[in-house]
């Protein structure tokens, strides 16, 4: 037996299937045909795109039923063949779905963009819904969703129908950009009237709008609905390319969000228009490997006086790096990414450069996996040894299991790194390797801790060490985060867990870095701030950063101030102001800077920081 799908869904966040309008027009088929009856006529190439999302990891198939009501029907001949379309999309859904998947009775709009519920047409509108409903949940289907309604009347109405029979049932609308239906409802009144109504148990919004803006609806409808909330949105918003409306948005771009979604707290996600079994496959991929959606082995915490025998390293004894900030210094470094061949002379030549500009340190990030990088930890020996400046690594929980971490850590430690940030990591970008997986045996608290028994000399099992290591603990912030609550939790556990530094995602609003500040402050603990500083280069790369990547806030003076840029040296001379100008207003609130250097063009960063 199947654990019911509100249980599944309480358990760990579930994926639905993409868009199957889509997928039939791909296949040939025109767009005047009636594509709920293909289930009747082309059984096989239904059966085949349900296989496809099954293949591709999602958890909840739907039926090909979203206009088969009789009353849509009716336009193509085919008011007589409601149950027989809607018991073989069920039949279908099943066969590819098997005992483990979910099947979902889909269930769309009678009425027409436009057209509104009314006193003439609601009787025959209940009774198409009765007709429907009463087909797809005496074949089987698991529960029932009502998608992409536009009028929230009709809704309710299908709603009430819906909830005299004994199966779950999700409710879904769309919205435009401003957040309104067709009808000029807006979200805020759909959300609530849904989660108010007790026959639905789960609320969501698809279609409509591409992810961007369905992240921004979510800010507005995550804080008023209480049950269950999922998301289907398009892959992007359509663009018309010689004659053709086509969806540019990749599955790389999707996944993106999916993560984004998750974190924000919906229980659910899927595609609607535009989306394939590639875009599923992949954020199906992403959501189940996220921290919080895997669970993680539990990490024992060993106290001081286990290892009294041996010599624990003072915080400010493990690195120049670590003497400098905990002795109330302000600290400078530079972010460089590995190199993407062999060849370390570039990383080598930017690293020295900062080192004869005065920087502290050179912070080496743990990039995707989807490229050929030399290892990380391999590029942080190669800058201390060659060039002398003290690297920070980052290490991230994605790619060794717990056994394979610990051995790095001990490894990294003995060949002369001391400093470690600790991060969780996003699951593999998944481009060039599309079986890559992702590990996730612990997230970055349960690595901090595993690096600080290790500064108490315990290994993972809680057997003795020695010598004991001297690893300065950094973790990773996000002022900007989409929970921020959530944010602020982790992050106090990360202290608790053995956190001696962090260093911020970049800041570009500096109010969202010292409101996040004034949080910490106001629970009292505390350890020192390195903010991130990410300098602008165009106008074009401020826009992205605004309108493509969650969470990231970047205020609309600044997008303004970008736009009066000219040229491409205009561009990076007022990126590095407002880097200068931000680094200026939160530096009596942090303790130093992690400048990036954009396109690994290291004077940036060191104009910046100048």
């Amino acid at each position: 037996m199947r654990t019911p799908v509100l249980e599944r869904m309480a358990q760990k966040p579930q994926v639905f299937d993409g868009a199957m309008g889509t997928m039939i027009y791909s296949r040939g088929v025109f767009l005047n045909a009636c594509y709920d009856e293909l289930c009747l006529s082309n059984p096989d190439l239904i059966l085949g795109i349900h296989r496809e999302y099954a293949g591709a990891f999602a958890d909840i198939l739907e039926t090909n039923s979203f206009g088969a009501n009789r009353i849509k029907l009716r336009a193509y001949g085919l008011a007589d063949k409601v149950a027989d379309i809607n018991r073989a999309a069920v039949r279908l859904a099943r066969s590819a779905a098997g005992e483990e998947l979910y099947v979902a009775g889909s269930v769309g709009p009678c009425l027409k963009p436009g057209q509104i519920l009314s006193a003439e047409n609601e009787k025959e509108l209940r009774a198409a819904f009765e007709e429907q409903v009463g087909v797809l949940t005496s074949e089987g289907a698991d529960f029932l969703i009502l998608e992409t309604f536009h009028d929230l009347q009709e809704l309710l109405l299908a709603v009430g129908v819906a909830g005299r029979f004994d199966v779950p049932l999700f409710a879904s609308f769309m919205v435009n950009e401003k957040g309104e239906t067709a009808h000029g409802t807006s979200i805020e009144q759909m959300v609530s009237a849904l989660d108010a109504e007790p026959g639905v148990h789960a609320v969501g919004i698809n279609c409509g709008v591409g992810l961007a803006p369905t992240f921004d609806m979510l800010e507005r409808a995550m804080p008023i609905v209480k049950k269950p909330f999922f998301v289907m949105p398009n892959a992007g918003l359509p663009r018309q390319v010689e004659g053709r409306m086509l969806y540019l948005n990749n599955p790389e771009y999707f996944t993106e969000y999916c993560k984004k979604f998750i974190e924000m707290g919906v229980r659910a996600v899927g595609g609607c228009c535009g989306t394939t079994p590639e875009h599923i496959r992949m954020a199906a991929k992403a959501v189940k490997a996220l921290s919080g959606v895997k669970k993680h082995i539990e990490i024992r915490a060993y106290p001081a006086e286990a290892a009294a025998s041996q010599e624990v390293i003072p915080p400010n004894k493990r690195s120049r790096f670590a003497a400098r900030l905990l002795g109330g210094k302000r600290v400078t470094t530079v972010e460089l990414l590995p190199p993407k061949s062999s060849d370390m002379s570039q990383l080598l030549e930017r690293a020295r450069e900062c080192h004869l500009a005065g920087v502290d340190a050179i912070n080496i990030p743990d990039g995707p996996r989807a490229s050929a990088r030399i290892s990380p930890m391999i590029s942080a020996i190669a800058i201390r040894e060659r060039v002398g400046i003290e690297p920070i690594l980052h290490y991230c929980c994605r790619d060794r299991n717990l056994i394979g971490m610990q051995s790095d850590l001990l490894g990294g430690y003995a060949a002369g790194l001391t400093n470690f940030l600790i991060i969780t990591g996003d699951p593999p970008k998944l481009g060039d390797y599309p079986d890559a997986t992702g590990v996730f045996d612990v997230d970055a608290i349960g690595l901090t801790k595993v690096v600080a028994n290790l500064n108490r000399g315990r290994d993972i099992g809680g057997a003795a060490i020695a010598p004991a290591t001297g690893i300065f603990i950094g973790v990773g912030a996000n002022p900007c985060a989409v929970d921020r609550e959530r944010e602020l939790s982790r992050f106090f556990a990360k202290i608790d867990a053995g956190a001696q530094f962090a260093i911020t995602q970049p800041v570009f609003d500096a109010e969202e870095l010292l409101r996040f500040l004034d949080r910490l402050a106001g629970h009292g603990r505390q350890i020192p701030i390195v903010a991130g500083v990410w300098p602008l280069t165009s106008l074009k790369n401020a826009e992205f950063l605004k309108h493509e990547v969650p969470g990231v806030k970047v205020p609309d003076a600044i997008i303004e101030r970008m736009s009066l840029a000219r040229t491409k040296e205009e561009g990076v001379r007022t990126g590095i102001a407002i880097a200068r100008e931000t680094c200026a207003q939160i530096s009596p609130h942090v303790c130093g800077f992690q400048v990036s250097a954009p396109f690994g063009r290291v004077e940036i960063a060191l104009e910046v920081l100048s």
